[in-house]
């Protein structure tokens, strides 16, 4: 891990000095983006879904305190999981490093990435159509989970062991919190579809105090975004446990959240894509074909 580190101290150092490519440069974006998928994506659990999931709860506890047996925010927040959080952030500042270094020594804009007298991307139409079909995986994947929580709130036993049931219904606030998690899930799955819909690129009619007025783009994308990247950790974390034919639903469900994580990441590039406006600083993208308001 030490030697890794520094290995990676000075990889990252050479990208920032770098201006043009050399031979071995694949091999550099490549460490790059290993360096960022081990540390966002495979290392991480579900420590930042969950955290992402109650942060809004967690932040009352500050104030008012941990019900339970849990000793405050210490408790919950504990050395293994901010630390996983750390990994999860020095990932996404090597996925970060990585693009910036790769846009430099093609000559591309380092904050949008276009390059001058080249096409700066798909068609509005074809961003379009790739979009609706990475929703629709993303609404999809997470049905079987929504599915099988909601049947445990009502008791029905469906995928565990009927003990099991029984467990969960004498542990306080453990089936509530099932069906808020699947019920959050269906409320984005709705979210996600104004990905590929006008109500996401303007503001509808009910909200009155804004109709017909352009939705910022970052308003879906950061969020979006944020969920998709938390998603993936939690679902490789899924495909870890032990499954078997009795307990299936305990974590099978979850191992499509990769899926729903990648689906609703490639609908967010496509949305982002399809709405970026002209770059601010090398000024590309005002002829660019798809960019014209609608």
């Amino acid at each position: 891990m030490a030697l890794l580190g520094l290995g990676g101290a000075a990889v990252a150092v050479y990208m920032a000095l770098a201006r043009r490519a050399v031979r071995g440069s694949w091999a550099v974006i490549g460490f790059g983006w290993a360096m960022a998928a081990g540390l966002a994506l495979v290392l991480p659990d579900y420590s930042l879904l969950a955290f992402v999931a109650f942060a809004p709860l967690l932040l009352v506890f500050v104030f008012t305190g941990v019900p339970g047996p849990q000793d405050g925010i210490g408790d919950i927040m504990y050395w293994h999981r901010t630390n996983l959080m750390i990994l999860f952030a020095g990932g996404l500042l090597w996925a970060w490093a990585a693009v910036t270094y790769r846009r430099r020594i093609r000559g591309a804009c380092v904050r949008c990435g276009r390059v001058e007298g080249h096409a700066s991307g798909p068609e509005r139409v074809d961003l379009l159509r790739w979009g609706r079909r990475a929703v629709l995986v993303a609404v999809l994947a997470p049905v079987p989970y929504e599915i099988t929580r909601i049947a445990w709130f009502f008791g029905l036993p469906l995928g565990i062991p009927h003990d099991f049931l029984t467990m969960m219904q004498d542990t306080p606030g453990m089936l509530e919190v099932g069906l808020g998690c699947a019920l959050a899930s269906i409320g984005g799955g709705i979210l996600t579809r104004g990905l590929v819909s006008r109500w996401g690129e303007f503001y509808p009619r009910w909200m009155f105090w804004r109709a017909g007025r352009r939705v910022p783009p970052m308003l879906a994308v950061v969020p979006a975004a944020v969920v998709a990247v938390a998603l993936v950790p939690a679902g490789l974390m899924n495909l870890r446990l032990p499954t078997t034919a009795d307990t299936w639903a305990v974590s099978a469900p979850g191992v499509l959240w990769t899926v729903w994580g990648v689906a609703l990441g490639a609908a967010t590039l496509a949305y982002h894509l399809r709405r970026r406006p002209p770059c601010r600083r090398c000024g590309r993208g005002r002829l660019d074909p798809g960019e014209h308001k609608t």
